[in-house]
């Protein structure tokens, strides 16, 4: 019977011995795993991405992670929805309307800070950059004294060039977003099942194609963690801001070294755990109250994921179930709002 223990803890002791630097290699290649975050946001492009003709999108994340069906804000407009994915918190507490997010030059929601924020207090040095079209984003939710490299160009082909370019010219930042606006303006002025709206996804997939491209030249892509995503879809009729599925559901797609091939994501995958993937990936731990985003299972090679703190939150938690059943049923009385 003692040498049946013995045994038994021998056998514990070597298992742990062994299996301790394996797993520790794995939260090394995951979290904190990443020198270089790269963010391209197309507004309102929606799920519009899986897409057969959007050639380059599924050239680079063909053996990626992407979930086509990532829940939006409820409120399905640009202000509510990128202050969410770059903050990490739900519409309910920030409350970022678009002329809130645009109204004055000053960041409005200091309470809630952004994810370069967080990078900047971890890492001093590091590079930053946000490259917009929507100027809203580097007025009302990207910090202006955290030493971001904040741009603002129309339209979209200049927002790409200007990109290459900082690429190019050997620049190696730390977190780079990238706004698109084409998608959104087609899809406001001939609705999403328009011609014109199907060119400007075109358009926008060859800019994300030459983006990717100068990024992976330059060997970036080697500790590179590349996200494309949308805010919010399109009516086929023209517009967003309601409930239907195709304003309220989303994209993220990922690409990296630890990104698992084929990764789908979970289900309960929201555009504000864009914000957690990033920090998850820079090795940047964040532990405010208000923080609800959450990495997603199904996206890094060996991790879980982890449980979204709803605790924090149960007003979005219960207007967003409620409002999930309500797009579920068909959305059926959209029709009677404007």
């Amino acid at each position: 019977m003692m040498k049946k223990w013995i045994a038994l803890f021998l056998t514990l002791v070597l298992t742990v011995t062994f299996a301790s630097p394996a797993l520790a290699a794995q939260r090394e290649c995951s979290f904190g795993g990443y020198k270089h975050v790269f963010i391209v946001g197309v507004d309102g492009a929606g799920t519009y991405f899986e897409k057969d003709y959007m050639t380059n999108f599924h050239r680079i994340f063909d053996d990626g992670a992407v979930r086509y069906g990532v829940r939006t804000e409820t409120k399905t407009d640009s202000g509510p929805n990128w202050t969410s994915i770059l903050t990490g918190v739900s519409y309910f507490k920030h409350g970022a309307e678009n002329g809130v997010v645009s109204g004055t030059d000053e960041q409005k929601f200091p309470q809630y800070p952004s994810v370069f924020s967080y990078v900047r207090n971890a890492m001093p040095d590091a590079e930053l950059a946000s490259f917009c079209n929507w100027s809203a984003i580097n007025v009302g939710i990207v910090e202006d004294d955290i030493g971001v490299n904040k741009q603002n160009y129309a339209p979209d082909d200049e927002v790409t060039d200007k990109v290459v370019e900082y690429i190019e010219a050997g620049n190696k930042p730390t977190l780079f977003f990238i706004h698109l606006d084409a998608v959104d303006a087609a899809g406001h002025g001939y609705g999403s099942s328009s011609a014109e709206y199907e060119e400007a996804m075109k358009g926008s997939d060859v800019r994300i194609g030459k983006i990717y491209d100068a990024i992976e030249r330059a060997g970036l892509m080697e500790d590179g963690l590349f996200l494309v995503t949308a805010d919010h879809g399109h009516k086929p009729t023209g517009g967003h801001g309601r409930f239907s599925k195709i304003e309220s559901l989303s994209t993220i797609a990922l690409k990296g070294k630890t990104v698992k091939s084929g990764g789908t994501l979970d289900s309960d995958t929201k555009l504000r755990d864009i914000a957690a993937i990033v920090l998850y990936a820079l090795g940047i731990k964040c532990t405010t109250w208000h923080f609800t985003a959450k990495v997603p299972a199904n996206c890094f090679n060996g991790v879980i994921g982890q449980v979204r703190p709803v605790h924090k939150d149960v007003i979005d938690l219960l207007c967003g179930t409620f409002m999930w059943i309500y797009t579920l049923l068909g959305a059926p009385l959209d029709k009677y709002f404007p």
